[in-house]
């Protein structure tokens, strides 16, 4: 179900509570969302879309991944990045790594590790802050 973006601060500025495998419908929700509004946004965090639950989705290549409870395990290379958000108007400065590696459950519930770089590293780190109530 496509669902709307949420733009209250407040409620974007709360810590997510963890997800659970009964949260599986909420996954499908972020790429409607997400396919939705394509032409502005290439990853969003539940909290994006009202839901508190640690989940996110980021366009990876040809496929939007969906992970649930991530956890950021290793990060190194800082940079300086400017972005933008679908919940906020124009763009801001923030702090970035341009590698991670991280650990999530996927839609099927299967726990993944993986290491990124580059744009799409940028993107799940954007995405991550959301989980945290952080709001560039």
């Amino acid at each position: 179900m496509i669902r709307p973006i949420v733009r209250d601060v407040f409620f974007l500025g709360q810590k997510s509570k963890e997800a659970a495998p009964q949260d599986a419908a909420l996954g499908r929700d972020l790429q409607d969302t997400l396919r939705a509004n394509r032409d502005r946004c290439v990853g969003m965090a539940a909290n994006m879309i009202g839901v508190g639950k640690r989940a996110i989705i980021v366009s990876i290549g040809p496929a939007d991944v969906v992970m649930f409870n991530p956890v950021l395990l290793a990060k190194d290379a800082p940079y300086e990045a400017e972005e933008g958000c679908l919940s906020l108007d124009g763009t801001r400065k923030t702090m970035r790594f341009q590698n991670i590696e991280i650990e999530y459950r996927d839609a099927a519930w299967k726990k993944r590790r993986q290491k990124y770089s580059g744009w799409i590293a940028q993107i799940i780190q954007h995405e991550m802050d959301h989980l945290e109530g952080i709001i560039i």
